[in-house]
């Protein structure tokens, strides 16, 4: 069974960095691309933050580019999400995601959620 285990949620103050971190269980497949979603407050859907493949090719959302940097660790099916410089307006439940691609079609996991808080 798989599973995306986040930790590193939390609250901190706007400026500081915080980090958060997502491990996938042993029984993971190797993913094509793992990144990070956020449900903002009133939100009806998450948005992409940040996604890495396994070549590190990243893709970052507008809002945190020069904020935010993902890493990933292949050989431990890991992806970290470092955010260098919290704002007010990235408080949120964070979601790690992970999917592979196959010819006959993927297969998309989830985490399940952490909160991030960043106050003024």
């Amino acid at each position: 069974q798989v599973e995306l285990v986040e930790s590193g949620g939390g609250s901190a103050q706007a400026g500081a960095p915080l980090r958060l971190s997502c491990v996938a269980s042993e029984s993971s497949p190797r993913f094509d691309a793992m990144g990070w979603y956020r449900l903002l407050p009133g939100a009806q859907r998450r948005e992409m933050v940040a996604q890495i493949t396994g070549t590190d090719g990243t893709e970052y959302a507008d809002a945190v580019r020069g904020r935010f940097t993902i890493t990933r660790d292949n050989d431990e099916n890991a992806v970290d999400l470092q955010r260098n410089i919290l704002k007010v307006e990235d408080t949120g439940i964070y979601y790690c995601e992970a999917h592979y691609n196959t010819a006959k079609g993927g297969r998309e996991y989830w985490g399940q959620g952490t909160q991030v808080t960043a106050s003024s």
